[in-house]
């Protein structure tokens, strides 16, 4: 393997001039920084930090955290997405209290055995909190990686993943750890990106053999995703008076636990929805509205037809809120917030 041995000479000066401004890296807070590597999971920058400082603002120390309203907790995260991350959040804050005093463990196997937190979490962590020489490899440093080495091996391949974690650590300056850490997720994140990467500006342009080859446009390599499997679902937009229906979904499985609106997977005509809401109890009185939406999860596609019905009585399986009530204190994943949005009552 192309030896890493000259990246940390390379980007620790980069990295101090070129680092961007976040809110996360104003300390190295163990608190702060999990937390927003939790939030930066599968979700852009510009879309955490607003998030971030909210959710800082509510719950500033572990202990608020582990003793949050579940409800509270999940509207916060409201439009975020992957919900289990902040129900793993709280799993983790409560262990930190109940097992290390409150106190942010230090040893990366500590760090590792918090709930939703894996390798790469694990190693942010323990590298930009404590100064330890683990890795962090994500998405951003394998790309990284990958070029650097001119290596066409998948990237999703776990032998990969654990050679360039394997090597990194090789080559973690003393002193620096955490810096360095940041310096390989900052360099794919804002020279070497997945499409048209800045090779005459990166500082590894000399030492890197995909830039060396002309390759680099061709890297990464990834497996061929899976087909999503496609559902097509019926959602009710159920009003009572000034009032919404809603329900929980069940604890398990995707968006478990989480406040939605009444829906079914099957894709029902105008008539069949009318009856479906009569088979609720919520006695339908007027049809207003379709409309359809579509949402896209890791590996589902939710195609829905969304029906808005007066009703003339308050089916008891449901939850009745209003749209005001439901704005402050009801979290509903976009896929459900995308017909509210639209909802022309």
């Amino acid at each position: 393997m192309h030896s890493f041995k000259a990246l940390p000479s390379l980007l620790l000066p980069w990295y101090e001039s070129h680092a961007r401004s976040l809110p996360w890296r104003e300390n190295r807070d163990p608190y702060r920084v999990w937390v927003s590597e939790i939030m930066l999971q599968q979700t852009r920058v510009e879309a955490v930090i607003g998030y971030y400082a909210r959710f800082l603002e509510a719950f500033p120390t572990v202990d608020s955290l582990a003793d949050a309203d579940e409800d509270r907790l999940l509207k916060l995260w409201e439009g975020l997405g992957y919900y289990s991350r902040a129900r793993n959040l709280q799993k983790a804050a409560q262990k930190i209290v109940a097992e290390h005093g409150g106190v942010f463990p230090r040893d990366y196997r500590s760090i590792r055995a918090l709930p939703g937190v894996g390798d790469y979490t694990a190693g942010a962590i323990a590298s930009i909190c404590f100064d330890q020489p683990h890795a962090a490899v994500d998405g951003n440093v394998l790309r990284v990686s990958a070029r650097y080495l001119d290596d066409d091996t998948p990237i999703d391949e776990p032998p990969f993943k654990k050679a360039v974690t394997e090597n990194l650590e090789k080559i973690y300056p003393v002193g620096a750890c955490g810096t360095f850490t940041q310096s390989l997720m900052e360099l794919g994140a804002t020279v070497c990106t997945p499409r048209s990467p800045k090779c005459t500006v990166c500082p590894l342009a000399a030492q890197c053999l995909a830039n060396k080859h002309g390759t680099a446009a061709s890297l990464p390599v990834k497996k061929p995703k899976k087909d999503k499997k496609l559902v097509r679902k019926t959602v009710f937009l159920l009003w009572c008076g000034d009032e919404l229906a809603l329900c929980r979904r069940e604890e398990s499985g995707l968006l478990g636990g989480m406040w939605e609106l009444p829906n079914v997977d099957t894709p029902l005509d105008a008539d069949g929805a009318l009856r479906q809401a009569e088979c609720f109890g919520a006695r339908p009185k007027q049809m207003l509205s379709r409309v359809n939406r579509v949402h896209i999860f890791t590996h589902i596609r939710w195609e829905m037809a969304g029906y808005t019905i007066l009703c003339a009585e308050k089916a008891p399986q449901f939850t009745w809120r209003t749209r005001e009530q439901i704005e402050k204190a009801y979290g509903l994943p976009t896929a459900f917030r995308k017909f509210l949005e639209e909802d022309i009552r």
